[in-house]
């Protein structure tokens, strides 16, 4: 070996050992899913003193990466990070003579380069300036239009000539820069649409040899959970089998080789903020002074005191929290004590047992951490085995009118006491069968389930059971109370749903799911028996061993009615006095309030009936003095006429004697009439 090949190869050595003091690879090491629609991808690396780590990702994913990227360095800083700016494809034209809408088209491009000297080769050779480009149309046959074209004009030593820009081979501008520019901005183009990656380099500063990580929140596709319950074939049997896997996506970018994979169940508060975009902020215009003049910014005040700095010493809290996780032998003993049950059955063999991922619940989510490591290419989906657990279920008809009115629905109750939550997801039953194996029984949906909380999972129609639901609606009078001349009526509205279930075999336990009615409560049976979800009551139901019963459901909304006495017409105060509902002391007021009224009734018609004859007696005298007038000439006629007008007054003397009289007697009645049901306290 020669002496300049042993001192190449040192020299490369050195420079391997330099770039490798100074940059590492970053590694993808952890990934967790959330039902958020996000991800944190976590990479780690090696590194010894000052070092520089590249992270490439996609476009798309900059601004994510720029909002939430930590980096974890338990001997060391982080420093800056810089990445290739996005320049608008605007900026990108700030430095040619012509902008992005001069491409559109070949008119467009010549018309912005106005005045430019360029060479035409063909029809026939030609070298000027450009002075426009002008559209014109093509006359057809009969006088029609048969199309447009551009009619370019050039400024040549011959002077101003011109030629159809459709008709010409080739065109080039005599300016080589100007040449080169517009074959800059075509290729700025092409790159501003090739460019789909960036890559960030982040430098971190410390000291020794130590592990670094990096980790960021990206847009990631929602994974799903998936279940399977298998039922005993016993109908008693106190418990059922529920497996789960998780259906999710690596739309990331990049392959997952050998990841530790947590999926994070919850709903946290995500958002995006366009962070790798350059924003302007606008200025206003001021005219140019001259004479040597300032223009100060005007004064906008002080602020009284500086905001308090906070202490240079904290806490690190991520050294704080540690991650709980569940230990691997106690996981393995629950898997075995599942395997010891399954073995135990005498029916059909139960599902396999599945390597089932350790569960963690925290404030708001469950987190799912895979018991060993994942590999997924890009682009590919994966089912991953999620939960493997013997939850208490029974079996249960469900009957919610909304979803069938005549047929419950076969169900099973389910109890999630495993100590953690469980992601909502859809999930398939089916029964285990010595004979014949499993059957498939239904889908059902399960909602998110807590620990600790149960839910109703339905899964097909039990046309074995019949239920008849009718609804009738009354107001009776609770309770009357009487004072200050108003009478206070407490109501309730009662709505009774009476149910009647035949039943052609020995149903399940059955619960009713009655619709609740905003403001009213349950009294019947006792609400102590009945749960209580956001939009009905569920009221269980056992029937007897004929396979037909009943249930009636009492609802009631207490309403208060105010009515003023004197205000009541006659009808509705004799309803009220003949109602078996009110008190008998109330109903005796109201009846001597009837009567009373009666009184001033009778004394009002008696007014109204003497001020109509009255009246009738005014227009008689009107009369006969008119007919005395015209008949005066005859003695015996004038006679009778003032004979009869003479009877006519005195009567309406006697009348209006009467009238005042009655109208006394009337006010008298109606004083004794409000006395009477002001006084009234019942």
């Amino acid at each position: 070996m020669t002496r300049q090949i042993r001192c190449f190869l040192a020299g490369l050595i050195l420079f391997c050992t330099a770039v490798s003091a100074d940059a590492a690879d970053l590694t993808l090491k952890r990934v967790v899913l959330s039902t958020g629609g996000v991800g944190y991808f976590e990479y780690e690396a090696p590194v010894e003193g000052d070092a520089t780590l590249t992270l490439d990702v996609p476009l798309d994913q900059v601004d994510d990466v720029l909002k939430s990227l930590v980096v974890y360095d338990a001997a060391g800083s982080a420093g800056e990070i810089t990445l290739p700016g996005r320049e608008p494809l605007t900026q990108s034209f700030i430095d040619l003579p012509f902008d992005r809408a001069a491409l559109n088209s070949a008119t467009d491009l010549l018309n912005a380069l106005q005045g430019a000297e360029i060479r035409i080769a063909a029809p026939k050779a030609l070298t000027g300036r450009l002075v426009h480009v002008d559209p014109e149309t093509v006359a057809g046959p009969g006088g029609g239009v048969a199309g447009t074209r551009s009619r370019v004009s050039l400024l040549t030593e011959a002077g101003l000539q011109q030629v159809v820009l459709q008709d010409v081979d080739a065109i080039a501008f005599v300016d080589p820069a100007l040449q080169r520019q517009v074959e800059t901005a075509l290729s700025r183009i092409a790159a501003y649409r090739a460019s789909s990656r960036r890559q960030l380099t982040l430098r971190v500063r410390g000291a020794g040899r130590r592990d670094v990580r990096i980790g960021y929140v990206v847009a990631m596709p929602l994974w799903k959970a998936s279940y399977r319950m298998s039922l005993p074939a016993a109908a008693e049997a106190k418990t059922a089998r529920l497996q789960g896997w998780a259906v999710l996506e690596n739309f990331s970018g990049r392959a997952w080789q050998d990841v530790e994979l947590t999926l994070l169940s919850g709903n946290p508060v995500t958002f995006r903020q366009a962070l790798y975009e350059s924003y302007y902020v606008p200025r206003p215009i001021v005219p140019v002074e001259s004479g040597g003049r300032v223009l100060p910014p005007p004064d906008a005040g002080a602020v009284a005191a500086a905001f308090p700095t906070e202490p240079a010493a904290m806490r690190d809290e991520a050294d704080a929290r540690r991650a709980r996780t569940v230990p691997r032998a106690l996981a393995k003993e629950a898997l075995g004590a599942t395997d010891m049950a399954a073995q135990a059955r005498p029916n059909a063999p139960p599902p396999a047992r599945i390597d089932a991922a350790a569960a963690i619940e925290d404030a708001t989510q469950v987190a799912f951490t895979a018991p060993y490591k994942i590999t997924v290419a890009a682009g590919q989906s994966l089912v991953l085995p999620l939960l493997d657990r013997d939850l208490p279920a029974r079996r249960v008809d469900l009957y919610q009118p909304a979803v069938n009115p005549l047929h419950p629905l076969a169900a099973v109750e389910l109890i999630n006491n495993s100590g953690t939550g469980l992601p909502p997801g859809v999930l398939t039953l089916y029964q285990q069968n010595a004979e014949r194996g499993a059957l498939y029984l239904g889908d059902a949906r399960l909602a998110s389930l807590p620990a600790g909380d149960k839910r109703l999972l339905s899964y097909a129609v039990d046309g074995k059971v019949t239920i008849d639901r009718s609804t009738a609606e009354q107001r009776p009078v609770i309770k009357a109370t009487i004072g200050d001349g108003v009478m206070r009526l407490n109501r309730a509205i009662r709505w009774t749903t009476r149910y009647r279930i035949k039943a052609i075999a020995a149903p399940p336990p059955l619960i009713l799911e009655q619709p609740r009615r905003a403001g009213a409560n349950l009294t019947a049976p006792d609400p102590k028996t009945a749960e209580l979800t956001a939009q009905a009551y569920r009221i269980p139901l056992a029937l007897p061993a004929s396979g037909e019963g009943g249930l009636t459901v009492v609802e009631e909304q207490p309403v208060e009615e105010t009515i003023r006495l004197l205000d009541l017409d006659d009808a509705r105060l004799g309803a009220f006095v003949s109602s078996g509902e009110l008190d008998p002391k109330v109903r005796q007021a109201l009846a001597e309030i009837a009567a009373r009224r009666q009184i001033v009734g009778r004394q009002r018609a008696e007014l109204e009936r003497l001020k109509t004859y009255r009246a009738q007696l005014v227009d008689d005298a009107k009369r006969l003095r008119d007919n005395v007038a015209v008949l005066g000439s005859d003695p015996a006629l004038r006679k009778r006429l003032l004979d009869k007008f003479s009877e006519t007054e005195t009567a309406i003397d006697t009348t209006s004697a009467a009238l005042a009289k009655t109208t006394e007697a009337l006010a008298v009645a109606e004083r004794d009439l409000s006395s009477y049901v002001a006084g009234l306290t019942l």
